[in-house]
């Protein structure tokens, strides 16, 4: 059946390989419009995104003929390749083997824009394996709430 109407907002986090700090800022904004038309050939829409030295923040919303796996593993193969064929980092560029992807409701997508478009001031207080356990606990409590 065709899905006519949607509001399918997904925050994906994705984190280079052993969190080496790979993305440069003199080619983040390069990175960023790749993966924007990345998403835009998709039949998706980017909200949001901030790529940062050891991870990328980017807020979608995802047409119903593409699931977030699908769409993930899209971007992770086509950026990483072209990253690597423009010689946008030192030494081979690699993602982790997994990303997150978290659901976001429609009142809070300006919420989320915030947030990411605010990274580089954000990461001057909180680290990202800070920034990354606060996701953890907060999203393992909106999966499995204490009775």
């Amino acid at each position: 059946m065709k899905v006519e109407y949607r509001n399918l907002f997904t925050h994906f986090v994705f984190i280079t390989k052993n969190r080496l700090l790979l993305i440069a800022e003199q080619n983040r904004e390069r990175i960023e419009k790749y993966v924007t038309g990345i998403v835009a050939n998709n039949n998706c829409q980017l909200y949001a995104i901030y790529a940062n030295p050891e991870h990328m923040h980017f807020l979608v919303s995802r047409h119903p003929s593409i699931d977030e796996e699908t769409l993930a593993t899209i971007i992770e193969k086509s950026s990483t390749s072209f990253i690597n064929n423009n010689k946008l980092c030192v030494g081979q560029f690699q993602w982790q083997t997994s990303c997150s992807a978290f659901s976001v409701s429609k009142k809070d997508v300006d919420k989320v824009c915030k947030y990411i478009l605010n990274q580089k001031e954000h990461h001057k207080k909180v680290t990202f394996a800070e920034e990354y356990e606060q996701f953890m606990q907060f999203y393992q409590q909106t999966i499995n709430p204490k009775k």
